[in-house]
């Protein structure tokens, strides 16, 4: 991942700005411990996250969920860095989808971790959202089994207040998927999807709302999402993907606001820190 900074600058230098107009939430849709509040009461909110006792985790891919600085989390602190320094200008893109082009590229490891950096940070609540209805996997990083989660608010309109977890690791919390979906993209194109990512998006003015969706090939889920979320960031893992599809999809989501591409696993970066990588 030495190569982040670098390729995220390089695609913000590209990108076009793009203006989107959120709907105003309705009192019915906030949970409520968000209803009635001013956005002077952000801090209030924010310090009721730290008051959760931390999940213990308990799997060492989230390393940032632990308390050493080694270079693996030092390199998703630069990330945390760089995603903030393109989301933050003239507006705030707080919602950020991200993907890769094929599975077993680390894309959920990637959300998680920047998520978890992200919310350690002194100015910044983080909501992360498994948006992956076919195969959710950040309950399990998490070590948590949630009963419901966002397909359950698609489909019969569960209270999203209900299903929200507090991690207790910063100020991170956790939207799970739920239960597979057999019929993921009627759910994810729906009226209801829209206002879901639009209420999530207005209910704290510093909070940021991680997307983690499945593989962009061969599904549609992701193009779906990315069409309503602020910005992309694209997971390519070393050697893993097909070029041809890569590129095509990497074309694709150039029309949705494409922050850049986080390198993962990269040879070059483990042979030079082979001893404390491992």
């Amino acid at each position: 991942m030495s190569r982040i900074e670098k390729a995220l600058r390089k695609a913000a230098e590209q990108k076009t700005e793009t203006k989107m107009t959120p709907e105003v939430p309705s009192a019915d849709f906030l949970p409520e411990w968000n209803r009635s509040q001013s956005t002077s009461d952000a801090e209030p909110r924010s310090s009721a996250l730290l008051e959760v006792d931390p999940i213990r985790v308990e799997n060492v891919l989230l390393a940032t969920a632990s308390d050493d600085k080694s270079l693996i989390v030092e390199e998703y602190n630069k990330l945390r860095s760089t995603v903030i320094s393109l989301t933050r200008g003239n507006e705030f893109l707080n919602t950020l989808l991200i993907t890769s082009t094929a599975s077993e590229e680390g894309k959920s490891l990637t959300a998680l971790n920047l998520a978890i950096s992200m919310a350690k940070e002194q100015d910044h609540t983080v909501l992360l959202v498994d948006a992956d209805l076919r195969r959710p996997s950040i309950h399990r990083y998490l070590g948590v089994d949630p009963e419901y989660g966002l397909i359950d608010c698609l489909r019969d309109n569960y209270p999203i207040e209900k299903v929200l977890i507090k991690t207790g690791i910063g100020k991170l919390v956790v939207l799970p998927a739920g239960k597979p979906s057999r019929d993921p993209v009627d759910l994810l194109s729906s009226n209801r999807m829209k206002k879901i990512v639009n209420e999530l998006k207005e209910r704290y003015p510093e909070r940021y709302v991680i997307f983690d969706t499945p593989p962009a090939h061969p599904f549609a889920d992701a193009g779906i999402l990315a069409s309503i979320v602020d910005s992309v960031l694209f997971v390519v893992r070393e050697g893993k993907a097909n070029k041809a599809d890569l590129l095509k999809v990497l074309e694709d989501m150039q029309a949705h606001n494409l922050l850049g591409v986080v390198y993962n696993d990269a040879y070059q970066f483990m042979k030079k820190q082979d001893y404390y990588y491992y």
